[in-house]
């Protein structure tokens, strides 16, 4: 067993992300599981652009709301506790609701991201699907 040295947490580039987002690595990704883990911590309103994992990824929501959204899908309002895995290749954005911060724990391989266009403001602001109640708000 050891114990990792934290690095310090970094500021999520603006090419990939609307608003402000933090990573803290967990796991880089070293042989031989190539896991990859962040704790990634949105301001409100702030979200990834559109984008896929060639391996998927699973989302643990560990603090506020998140809003996640497949292509073509509902925007699913997550909160604390909520896993959210999106399969491989599918294109997909989360973030933070408009009035909460949100910290996830992010899980994915040793893949290539692929990065799409931005989230626009109408796509962020349409209807949600809650996972507590499973209806629209």
């Amino acid at each position: 067993m050891e114990l990792l040295k934290q690095p310090p947490p970094r500021k999520l580039p603006a090419e990939w992300f609307t608003g402000d987002a933090y990573a803290n690595v967990i796991r880089r990704g070293e042989a031989p599981s190539g896991m990859r883990a962040n704790m990634v911590r949105f301001t409100p309103g702030a979200r990834t652009a559109w984008h896929s994992h060639a391996l998927g990824q699973t989302l643990c929501i560990v603090e506020g709301i998140a809003l996640v959204q497949s292509r073509g899908g509902d925007i699913i309002e997550a909160h604390p506790g909520d896993i959210i895995d999106t399969p491989a290749g599918e294109e997909h954005w989360h973030g933070a609701a408009p009035d909460q911060f949100m910290i996830h724990l992010a899980l994915w391989g040793t893949d290539d991201v692929t990065w799409l266009e931005h989230v626009s403001d109408d796509e962020y602001h349409g209807p949600r699907v809650g996972t507590r109640t499973r209806t629209r708000t």
